[in-house]
């Protein structure tokens, strides 16, 4: 894999911390700003909904400069956003600045996994991509404990400040080792607006949102469950959550491996062993060491679907693929959302804490089926495009057969 790859890696790295981070920091930042908890969790929300606005905007922006230089401004736009969290002095400038670090989020990624597709041979593309969300799964594993501690050790914005610091980082990486990419000629923002008439990119999308949000059903709620299902300690959460980011780094890989070689069996596979993995979370979670393994294996099946379905969107998007790109890493913080909200609502209808397990899986399955809706609507294309071709075959033989010796 090429050395350029690691510059994506170490933007993916800070990015994925400070969206993670937050969670781990938010009872100081709410102490400190005085605001309530729930009011703190704005920041969260904000961020997610700044990916999501922000992967279209700030494509469309990027289609009049070269994809390095583009990946260059949105570094400069992270580390920016992060300096103003750190040095906000009221909640409100707090958030500004989460939202402005956001908008970098979804473009970095999508036009990344181009950049990092664009450096291998076809047949290692899904592994490249993989190689770049190394860095957001290692930054679950490194970045966010690592933050976390730092933030309680010395204060919050100690943290958004060292998250700036890897923006640099990132920034001259990509200036040092991504080569520089020419715009592509003629494309426009029409041409890239034309890929989502199509239905396979579509359906790749609605699989992200319904794949991914199953992980999230459960993540969300991980530290009331494991301690009033499971009994560990509160203080226990910070080592779950390591254990879930190793998984996370392992199904990446793995991912990664095996969508380069058949997409669509990996997605099969990865999909439906998340949706029985959760559904074992729900009889698993009060025991310690089974809750501990079961974690594990939620992050490694959910993560096992990144690459796929990442590279599934290029492949389907091929002729204008930066805007679907990016639309998709949003279409992960969408399904991060609405499993969220959709987990709170069961548990708040007395279904119990481990209850938004059920709706992960339920998730994860209805990603399976559109999975397999989507090979078969492949296949029946393939099917009529031959049907066609043979068509315009048997319609030409006769007439060529007809033409006098020695005519054309």
């Amino acid at each position: 894999m090429p050395l350029a790859l690691l510059a994506l890696a170490i933007g993916a790295f800070g990015i994925g911390t400070t969206e993670f981070v937050i969670m781990g920091l938010l009872p100081q930042v709410a102490a400190d700003y005085q605001v309530s908890i729930p009011t703190a969790g704005y920041l969260v929300s904000g961020y997610a909904i700044g990916v999501v606005l922000g992967a279209p905007l700030m494509t469309a922006l990027g289609t009049r400069v070269s994809r390095k230089r583009m990946l260059m401004l949105l570094m400069g736009l992270f580390i920016a956003g992060n300096l103003l969290s750190a040095m906000a002095p009221v909640f409100g400038l707090m958030l500004t600045g989460r939202v402005v670090a956001s908008l970098a989020h979804g473009a970095f990624f999508g036009i990344g996994a181009i950049v990092a597709a664009d450096l291998v041979a076809p047949e290692k593309k899904a592994g490249a991509i993989a190689m770049m969300f190394t860095g957001l799964t290692v930054a679950n594993v490194v970045g966010v404990p690592a933050g976390t501690f730092l933030g309680q050790a010395a204060d919050w914005r100690t943290t958004f400040f060292a998250v700036a610091a890897l923006g640099v980082l990132g920034l001259l990486g990509v200036a040092k080792l991504i080569p520089e990419q020419r715009r592509a000629e003629g494309t426009r923002l029409s041409q890239e607006l034309a890929a989502f008439r199509n239905v396979q990119v579509l359906l790749a999308m609605a699989m992200t949102v319904l794949g991914f949000g199953g992980v999230f059903a459960a993540i969300t709620y991980i530290t009331p469950m494991m301690t009033e299902a499971a009994g560990f300690a509160e203080s226990s959460v910070t080592w779950l959550l390591v254990l879930f980011g190793l998984g996370m780094v392992a199904g990446n890989l793995i991912g990664g491996r095996f969508a380069d070689r058949r997409l669509m069996p990996m997605l099969y596979v990865s999909l439906s062993a998340l949706a029985l993995t959760l559904v074992a979370f729900t009889f698993t979670a009060d025991n310690k060491i089974a809750a501990a393994v079961t974690i594990v294996l939620v992050g490694a099946f959910g993560f096992a679907t990144v690459p796929p379905l990442q590279k599934r969107v290029l492949d389907q998007a091929a002729a204008a693929p930066t805007l679907a790109s990016a639309m998709n890493i949003g279409a992960f913080n969408l399904g991060n959302a609405i499993a969220a909200w959709l987990g709170g609502m069961v548990i708040a209808a007395g279904l119990g804490i481990t209850a938004p397990n059920w709706v992960g899986a339920l998730l994860a399955a209805a990603a399976l089926g559109l999975a397999v809706l989507s090979s078969a609507l492949e296949r029946d294309q393939t099917r009529r495009s031959e049907q066609a071709a043979a068509v315009t075959v048997s319609t030409l033989a006769p007439e060529q057969a007809a033409v006098p010796a020695g005519r054309s």
